[in-house]
């Protein structure tokens, strides 16, 4: 799997942060947290790193990522009680709009710890391809 090694580390940092502070805080108490607890985990890393979005090689307004992670694993938290269809594909656009190959979901909101990982269908494609 690509870049595991980069998202295995990323997700260990999110679950010192979950163990140690438990669910119910909001987001940004989360991010605050893993920006203290990623260096542990040797990971550089940019927070809220804001973002042109284009359309038809327009730009249309700004987005902010949690966190780009090593330049190439893209980071969005949640603190929710449940992950939902929309916050996945939330994270796949971000995905599209910001060219990037590899994020990660995270929730912190629920009971356990919640993480998917999630692939930009286009670039896969485009590398199948090639």
């Amino acid at each position: 799997m690509k870049y595991e090694d980069l998202t295995r580390r990323i997700i260990a940092a999110a679950m010192q942060v979950h163990s140690a502070l438990g669910n119910g805080f909001q987001e940004v108490i989360y991010q605050r947290a893993m920006q203290i607890e990623m260096p542990y985990h040797n990971l550089a890393f940019e927070r809220e790193k804001e973002m042109s979005i284009f359309y038809r090689g327009q730009d249309i307004g700004t987005r902010r990522v949690d966190f780009f992670v090593e330049k190439l694993i893209m980071v969005e938290l949640k603190a929710v009680i449940q992950l939902e269809d929309v916050h996945l594909a939330q994270a796949m656009n971000y995905l599209e709009a910001y060219k990037m190959e590899i994020g990660l979901l995270i929730n912190f909101g629920a009971k356990s710890l919640q993480f998917k990982r999630v692939h930009n269908n286009k670039i896969l494609a485009h590398d199948e391809k090639s």
